[in-house]
């Protein structure tokens, strides 16, 4: 990082009143979590993630889906948060207050954020976590891994999916409202180990740089996106961000 850039960045956050962060895979796969472009491994190597994270897919065969979950289940089960995970925490810690705010969305379903003490956390791809029968709609939180059957059953008989978004689904009206109520009032902005090409996630960036905001994005490697905001930090969230966060506020 470039320290004029960085403390010109430092200044201007100090001043944020409503910080929005949106997370993508590169945050996760900091912690071990591989992203849906890694080759998969071991069992796994000769399928492709986006034909067995779609509804047809589990129409099809939802044992090799739930099997699939379940093995991405217990990858999340074993990794922790990352210091970019904490630093958000803290970053969060300090601006919940009557007079500021913070929201983070998330792509991640992994729910590593929580894990690392983020309390207002948008998840706009559902999470793993929970699970959803396809004959009566109820969801359940499932920590037990690995599951006993495949795929799993609700008392009432109908098998259970998990609460992700799939390829071809929308997202959560309640998420994607929350995000928007959150981008309508934000001053600063940040994009965080995100290729910024998944709608409509990509398009959060446009529509706060048009009301004014400040947009930071921190990646490993150049985006679409890169060229628009305010600051393209490239590197390790892991690493960018707990010195962003130290420098700005001593935390």
């Amino acid at each position: 990082m470039q320290p004029v850039i960085l403390d010109n960045l430092v200044g201007e956050l100090r001043e944020a009143r409503a910080v929005v962060v949106l997370t993508g895979a590169g945050v996760s796969a900091e912690s071990g979590i591989p992203t849906f472009r890694d080759a998969m491994e071991g069992l796994w190597a000769k399928y492709d993630p986006s034909q067995l994270a779609t509804p047809e897919a589990f129409d099809r065969d939802s044992e090799i889906v739930t099997r699939w979950y379940d093995w991405r289940r217990e990858k999340c089960a074993t990794a922790k948060p990352n210091p970019a995970h904490l630093a958000l925490a803290r970053l969060e810690e300090h601006l919940a207050t009557p007079e500021r705010g913070f929201t983070l969305l998330t792509q991640n379903v992994d729910r590593l954020h929580q894990a690392a003490g983020s309390r207002n956390v948008v998840e706009l791809h559902g999470t793993l976590w929970v699970w959803r029968c396809t004959r009566c709609g109820i969801e359940r939180e499932e920590r037990t891994v690995p599951f006993q059957e495949y795929p799993p059953r609700c008392a009432c008989g109908g098998a259970r999916r998990p609460a992700v978004v799939w390829f071809g689904e929308m997202l959560p009206e309640q998420a994607l409202k929350q995000a928007h109520d959150a981008l309508a009032t934000c001053d600063f902005f940040f994009s965080v180990g995100t290729s910024a090409v998944v709608e409509p996630a990509a398009n959060f960036i446009y529509s706060v740089r048009h009301r004014g905001a400040k947009t930071v994005e921190i990646n490993r490697d150049a985006t679409p996106i890169s060229r628009v905001v305010d600051w393209s930090l490239l590197g390790k969230a892991g690493e960018v961000l707990p010195e962003l966060v130290r420098r700005a506020f001593g935390i």
